[in-house]
């Protein structure tokens, strides 16, 4: 009989141990769970100061980089690309006038290319604003970057031709064309300047 009552206190104090083993084991899962939540990386905060650059956000916002609807012309562009935008929306007789200047140089054994035509204004925008970064101020930026209302690309009657060979070309025989440089810091900067055969007026700053 004491030996009964023996076996069932010992049952007694393990069933115990083991209800205690399980209560704070219940507790622990409890606490973890709930740091847990209080340790939300502050990248996913609704409150985090990091700025939301996704392409989504970039897109609400009005962002992005300019592409090829905005003028944006791929390498060795050809003047005859009239499926680009920024050939497609010069001003037809400037376009005209280069695509005859190309033909006549490719006879003299001279590719030519543009750099850039047509320009929107989102673009001229950001070359300002690259500008702007590069040289400390829009005042000092306006003297080597036109704005977006003063832009001559933007009304697109100005086209940027390369490669070097070509600039030279065009600035030799480019009046036959009607076709001029019209910034002196600018070999590359073509517009219409003069009538076909005219003499060209002298670059401007």
């Amino acid at each position: 009989m004491d030996q009964l009552v023996a076996n069932r206190k010992r049952e007694r104090r393990l069933t115990i141990l083991i209800a205690l083993a399980v209560v704070a084991a219940t507790i622990s899962f409890g606490v973890a769970a709930c740091s847990s939540l209080d340790q939300t990386p502050s990248s996913t905060s609704v409150n985090s100061s990091e700025p939301d650059d996704t392409p989504s956000a970039r897109h609400r916002s009005g962002g992005g980089i300019p592409g090829a609807a905005d003028g944006v012309l791929p390498d060795n562009a050809s003047p005859f690309d009239t499926d680009l935008p920024g050939i497609a929306k010069l001003n037809p007789k400037l376009l005209k006038a280069v695509q005859a200047a190309a033909k006549a140089a490719e006879h003299d054994g001279i590719e030519l290319h543009l750099t850039t035509g047509w320009r929107s204004k989102k673009y001229q925008e950001e070359l300002m604003e690259k500008a702007i970064q590069r040289y400390g101020s829009r005042e000092k930026a306006l003297q080597y970057v036109a704005s977006p209302e003063t832009s001559h690309h933007v009304t697109g009657n100005a086209v940027d031709i390369g490669p070097t060979d070509a600039d030279d070309w065009v600035n030799r025989h480019g009046n036959k064309f009607g076709l001029c440089q019209t910034l002196a810091n600018e070999i590359w900067h073509f517009e219409l300047a003069t009538t076909p055969g005219g003499s060209c007026p002298a670059p401007g700053v």
